[in-house]
């Protein structure tokens, strides 16, 4: 069995890592999860939200019993020090559900990430940012954390940043597209981008900074399964 799971939300988010892994369909409380089982590591690609954190979680921890579970993904900086592909490892996870925080006990953990319930927009990082004085900001978290703790294992996570504190998303209503899955409706996106021509380069760029961020979070986290004991700088440009 694995000593160590990771949750992600989206295959892309950890394509890197996932590449040379076995791929294992199995079935947890009515539903079919994908595994990707490699060496002392299986992974574990959810949906975005919540819920469809929860439920993967709840999945791998039931079927694989890791001795720790991982939310790894991407996140949107709330700081302007922050910028695209920078990894970030937070020493305290917020759930902005409840306001409950969890402490992460994991080497050069700093600053604090709080999962939130939908996609943030400008406004949205402000008000986060001053009422949980957080770094950064995921949709996934908080939900891997509480099932960690539900089953007494160890907890932790690696986000890498997406999206920077000036980006603008307002226009592209991104969280309509995200069905009750937590599967992102590529298509239904996109024929609602075709006809504005305006959200184009918003868009574009969108896209190129998630595949900057991806490229980093894959090579950060193959350092860290090459040299788990090691010191491992969470500083990828």
């Amino acid at each position: 069995m694995p000593k160590n799971a990771i949750v992600a939300a989206l295959e892309r988010e950890v394509s890197g890592l996932t590449t040379n892994c076995r791929r294992v369909e199995q079935e947890h409380q009515g539903r079919r999860f994908l595994f990707f089982e490699r060496d002392q590591l299986v992974v574990v690609c959810g949906g975005i939200g919540l819920e469809a954190a929860r439920r993967a979680a709840e999945a791998v921890i039931t079927l694989y019993r890791p001795a720790t579970v991982q939310s790894v993904g991407f996140a949107g900086a709330l700081e302007a020090s922050l910028h695209v592909g920078k990894i970030f490892i937070p020493a305290v996870v917020v759930d902005a559900r409840d306001g409950s925080r969890i402490k992460v006990e994991a080497e050069h953990a700093q600053g604090t990430l709080v999962t939130f319930m939908a996609v943030a927009d400008a406004k949205q990082k402000a008000n986060l940012a001053q009422s949980y004085g957080a770094q950064a900001v995921d949709m996934e978290a908080a939900a891997v954390a509480a099932a960690a703790r539900v089953h007494g294992i160890e907890f932790a996570v690696t986000k890498v940043i997406s999206d920077e504190l000036a980006f603008e998303m307002s226009g592209m209503e991104m969280s309509r597209f995200i069905d009750s899955q937590g599967r992102f409706r590529t298509a239904s996106f996109a024929a609602f981008v075709i006809p504005r021509p305006w959200l184009w380069r918003r868009v574009a760029i969108l896209a190129s900074n998630s595949r900057k961020a991806a490229k980093a979070l894959s090579t950060h986290l193959e350092r860290i399964q090459r040299q788990p004991h090691e010191l491992v700088e969470a500083n990828t440009a």
